[in-house]
């Protein structure tokens, strides 16, 4: 339900934040279609752009109106459901995070391989990564600890990453049937929720005492002050020179966007935008309001 509502409330978005200059980028742009590797990226942006969703999601509900509003502009954007355990292909993210990051990993490779192409319309032949929630920490993980994927990688865009962890009982609420039916989540599992949790085991070895940022990576963090699930919601932020840690009420102050509909507000997705440009501290017409769901 707090998805339905919150997609919905975003394709309305969707429709405001076009313009005609976004209609251009159509004749280039093949607008909802899944992975379409013949897609011929613009000029403007010419990086193919890696979408990872959040826990208990897929690659459709959780990013797919943000990756529609990239795509009219002229990205060619790519997107997986990672991480989903057995007998739950519709709850991705549950695995272990190790387990998923190489599935990641090699869904990067991928893409690479098969837009090898791009760094002639000045893309240098890296892509960009766009995370939210676990796919934020997993946007940061995976540079990482994964071999040869920094390389590979030009900007990283991490919204509401639990960075630093965040209490358990919050990341199993991001999926309902798991909250509220303990023998579901034993039967399941979510090794995910474990190693995400504060002092979780893949929340140390990311803060490790090196580097989180990867040379010749670019990070953007992206929060909102009303999220209810990474808390607080400022422990997402990666502490290191050259990453750019934002609040989306310092540019919009009445937006009111919670953790779960953070992948369907408009004003998050102009954040996404900047950075993608590198423009972060670019101005936009906010849309007041956004979803307070968690």
């Amino acid at each position: 339900m707090h998805v339905t509502i919150a997609s919905t409330a975003a394709l309305a978005g969707l429709i405001l934040a076009t313009t005609f200059a976004d209609g251009q980028a159509l004749q280039t742009t093949s607008i909802g279609k899944h992975n379409d590797f013949s897609c011929q990226p613009s000029a403007n942006h010419p990086r193919p752009v890696v979408l990872l969703h959040g826990l208990g999601a897929t690659y459709y509900d959780d990013l797919h109106v943000l990756e529609a509003f990239l795509q009219i502009r002229g990205f060619c954007t790519f997107s997986l459901t990672y991480g989903a355990v057995k007998g739950s292909p519709f709850l991705g993210g549950f695995a272990p995070i190790d387990e998923s990051s190489r599935q990641i990993a090699d869904f990067i490779y991928e893409v690479h391989a098969k837009t090898v192409g791009y760094g002639d319309g000045g893309g240098g032949g890296k892509i960009d990564i766009v995370g939210h929630s676990e796919g934020g920490f997993q946007a940061l993980y995976v540079p990482k600890f994964r071999d040869g994927v920094a390389a590979l990688v030009d900007h990283i865009v991490a919204i509401a990453p639990p960075t630093h962890g965040t209490p358990i009982a919050n990341l199993l609420s991001l999926s309902p049937p798991l909250d509220h039916d303990a023998g579901l989540l034993e039967l399941i599992g979510c090794a995910a929720c474990d190693q995400l949790s504060i002092g979780g085991a893949s929340v140390v070895k990311l803060n490790d005492g090196k580097a989180i940022v990867q040379p010749g990576n670019k990070v953007t963090v992206i929060i909102s002050n009303l999220d209810a699930i990474v808390i607080p919601p400022k422990s997402a932020f990666v502490y290191e020179d050259g990453v750019d840690n934002i609040s989306v009420q310092d540019y919009c102050p009445l937006d009111i966007v919670g953790h779960i509909s953070e992948p369907y507000d408009v004003n998050i997705w102009n954040l996404v935008l900047n950075s993608l440009e590198n423009q972060v501290g670019r101005k936009f017409p906010c849309l007041v309001g956004g979803l307070p769901v968690k």
